[in-house]
């Protein structure tokens, strides 16, 4: 009874999930219509990258991985680096307040200019709190029973992986910035709490390797902290090397004009 209760709980939250996801693809695309009528045309791999952000987080929430990652750690931890690592760069990479920025009117643009600009956004958009919810939320999960806990109570699943995705959206946004940002911090402090949340990224999958999570067998747990390990390097060498340019264009000598 309480396992049927749970499989219907499951679907209807895949509807909503695919309604959800539909939206966001429907909602980005209209936006970027409306800036390309306007003086400046938006790049289209703006949206190629809002596309391929929204499938990843789709995949790893509907469909054959999400089904597997209820009982394989290994396919949990593809959803996690699509959910929590890959979409939220590639979201970011599609830049979606600057489009929105566009898209609006000037009344509206100035409202969500206020938002940007409050306490709460600054709060939360400092790399420091950033990782600490991003990071800190994954050794929460996964060294403790929360992970287990999960897997009996749909609506845990549920808050659990909407908190992956938005700490990873967070922590992308804090270190890259390709939106407008009014608490922009510096590419120094970025790149310390970068290198600090990396390492405790490591460490978090070492420690996964030698202690599996409650009801997580050896060989998965094993499987899992490799991926989790190596997939999760091969991403952040794309963040760092975003991190990187970003600070290179925004430091490079200036060419100037010698006067005649």
């Amino acid at each position: 009874m309480n396992d049927n209760h749970n499989h219907h709980l499951t679907g209807t939250l895949d509807l909503y999930f695919i309604v959800g996801f539909c939206l966001l693809l429907f909602i980005y695309v209209h936006a970027a219509v409306i800036a390309n009528h306007k003086k400046r045309k938006w790049p289209l791999y703006r949206t190629i990258f809002w596309i391929l952000g929204i499938l990843c987080a789709a995949i790893s929430l509907i469909g054959p991985i999400a089904n597997r990652a209820h009982f394989d750690f290994t396919f949990h931890m593809i959803g996690h680096l699509l959910l929590g690592m890959l979409s939220p760069l590639l979201l970011v990479l599609a830049a979606p307040i600057s489009l929105m920025m566009r898209a609006l009117s000037v009344t509206a643009s100035r409202r969500l200019s206020r938002v940007l600009r409050s306490w709460p956004i600054k709060m939360i958009s400092d790399p420091i709190s950033s990782s600490l919810l991003n990071i800190g939320g994954l050794w929460i999960l996964y060294l403790t029973d929360l992970y287990s806990l999960m897997h009996h109570n749909v609506f845990l699943h549920l808050i659990i992986h909407i908190h992956v995705f938005l700490a990873g959206y967070l922590f992308t946004s804090s270190m890259i910035s390709f939106d407008p940002n009014p608490h922009k911090a510096s590419f120094t402090y970025r790149a310390c709490v970068l290198i600090i949340a990396l390492a405790g990224h490591g460490i978090l999958s070492k420690l996964i390797y030698v202690y599996p999570p409650a009801s997580v067998s050896k060989g998965q747990a094993e499987d899992g902290a490799m991926l989790m390990y190596y997939g999760g390097d091969i991403i952040d060498l794309v963040l760092i090397y975003f991190l990187c340019l970003e600070w290179y264009k925004a430091t490079r000598p200036r060419a100037t004009t010698i006067p005649t």
